[in-house]
């Protein structure tokens, strides 16, 4: 299961209101190779939803994971900050042993 913060969760309302997504538009992660430790993040809004998809459900936000990926997210949380440091989401995995300074990559 993927969490979703509260501050993640207003984000992810307000961009959908302001793109003007449509209602069964819902959150993809996944994780792709590359960066600089090996595995990325990716994230976006998708309406399709595939057999081999799973879907999960958090404050009212659905989150769509590949089963591939889903090995390397199950118990993340989807966090976002606009702090000092820099804004966006960032993703807070127990599976990762190692992760870059921006954030965006990591490896297990």
């Amino acid at each position: 299961m993927i969490i979703v913060s509260d501050n993640a969760k207003e984000q992810i309302l307000k961009l959908k209101q302001d793109e003007g997504r449509k209602e069964n538009e819902n959150i993809r992660v996944s994780v792709k190779g590359g960066g600089c430790s090996g595995l990325m993040y990716d994230l976006g809004f998708d309406e399709n939803i595939s057999d081999s998809d799973q879907v999960f459900e958090d404050k009212g936000v659905k989150i769509i994971v590949d089963k591939k990926s889903l090995l390397y997210l199950a118990g993340t949380t989807l966090e976002f900050t606009d702090g000092l440091n820099g804004k966006g989401f960032q993703f807070v995995n127990p599976n990762a042993s190692r992760t870059c300074g921006c954030g965006e990559s990591f490896s297990i």
